[in-house]
């Protein structure tokens, strides 16, 4: 069994600064990639941020410049630190890993957190 647990969410007026973690557990061989997902209400889940196990990320266009995502290899955790939140940036923020399970070494899976929540308002 694989587990992804966030924090970090919570209420921040426009212009103020959020960082966001996640940890994942379990039975995990190898971790491809690791990345921040969200859903703003009545709307689909996007993609915010992703890195490798190489380091080479990709941010959506609307948070270039105000977002940074990070990843600790050997603690199998990610970050991303907000800065400049808007309230466009209001959504439930979902992490994500595409891994490999012990058990199933040679099959990569993507694996979602419970979804912390993120509100941007004055």
């Amino acid at each position: 069994q694989v587990q992804l647990v966030e924090s970090g969410g919570g209420l921040v007026q426009p212009g103020g600064s959020l960082r966001l973690s996640c940890a994942a557990s379990g039975s995990i061989f190898s971790i491809n990639a690791m990345g921040w997902y969200r859903q703003a209400p009545g709307k689909q889940r996007e993609l915010v941020a992703r890195i490798t196990i190489g380091g080479s990320t990709n941010y959506a266009e609307s948070v270039k410049g105000r977002f940074t995502i990070s990843r600790d290899n050997a603690k199998n955790t990610v970050s991303l630190q907000m800065n400049s939140l808007k309230p466009e940036d209001t959504a439930v923020y979902y992490c994500n890993a595409n891994l490999r399970r012990s058990d199933d070494v040679f099959r990569s899976s993507d694996y979602w957190g419970q979804g912390t929540q993120v509100t941007v308002s004055s």
